[in-house]
């Protein structure tokens, strides 16, 4: 991204108390965009939220719903996040200006995210077939977000996935090389370059590497796999016992976590929904919601 619109876009931040992480993505950042009236998304971290909400009601009253101010302010304004959402305060209209893009990094998200990325790469595999492109392999991952959604349902982009990954084809190249590579170089993965800017790949469909890419997932997802699959104690040479998933089949495992995926991603989207509408206020509510359906409907027709 160009120094001048990451000046821009940090400049926001001047009016908000200090924040530990900031990113941000929006159709408008995409290079391919066209319509510039579309709104950036600001993901904001802190350290304590309920103090960090307690001075930003201060400086910007208007960034909250009218009625969570005078009735509980930043606690009830957590409350509504950590309690009903996913622990995330959302609203709409706090800014309407002209992939994520990292504005600021105290926490050490960065980081993080790597491990993100390689649960990603690694689902995406165990859904994909024995040979596909490139753009297989990052649609596949960037339908993940969107798998269970309840907004896709009505409120999204039909085109939204493809849209996306080529707006930021090359973008996706650079953030999802190192983990290729790296299953190259462990013979997982095979590359051949075609007549065209993509490769064409082929993976390794053996119960070992599903094993491998199990192992990959995140926690919560291995766990409940687990239960729903078994689970068998293995001792490792350092002494550790780690539980690891029966796998009998690759399908399974793959029909397995796309179950958990798409129940995880709608309990929270439906979750979040209700605390948005709260947090937002209906006004706001009503009004981001009929942007989306009718941003929708024009995909759809």
């Amino acid at each position: 991204m160009e120094i001048d619109k990451i000046a821009e876009l940090k400049s926001f931040l001047k009016v908000l108390p200090p924040v530990g992480f900031c990113c941000v993505y929006g159709s408008s950042l995409h290079p391919n965009n066209k319509d510039k009236s579309t709104m950036v998304d600001y993901i904001i971290g802190v350290s304590d939220p309920k103090q960090w909400h307690s001075e930003n009601m201060e400086l910007n009253e208007d960034h909250y719903a009218s009625w969570m101010v005078p009735l509980g302010g930043a606690k009830l304004i957590t409350q509504v996040a950590d309690k009903i959402g996913v622990g995330v305060h959302f609203n709409p209209f706090v800014t309407w200006n002209d992939k994520v893009h990292i504005l600021v990094d105290n926490l050490d998200i960065g980081d993080v995210n790597s491990v993100n990325l390689r649960a990603a790469v690694s689902a995406a595999l165990l859904l994909l077939p024995s040979k596909f492109t490139e753009e297989d392999l990052y649609s596949k991952i960037c339908s993940l977000s969107y798998m269970g959604d309840l907004r896709m349902l009505f409120a999204e982009d039909k085109n939204k996935v493809k849209r996306i990954v080529e707006g930021q084809f090359g973008l996706f190249q650079s953030m999802y090389k190192p983990f290729l590579k790296e299953y190259e170089a462990k013979e997982l993965l095979t590359f051949s370059l075609p007549n065209s800017h993509q490769a064409t790949i082929s993976q390794d469909c053996s119960l070992s590497m599903t094993h491998s890419l199990v192992h990959s997932l995140p926690p919560l997802v291995r766990r409940k796999m687990g239960m729903k699959l078994g689970e068998m104690q293995v001792l490792k040479d350092s002494g550790r016992v780690l539980h690891e998933v029966v796998i009998g089949s690759r399908e399974e495992a793959a029909r397995s976590m796309q179950r958990i995926i798409r129940r995880t991603v709608m309990v929270s989207s439906a979750r979040q929904a209700v605390s948005g509408f709260l947090a937002a206020g209906g006004i706001n509510a009503t009004r981001y919601l009929a942007n989306k359906v009718r941003k929708a409907w024009k995909s759809w027709t």
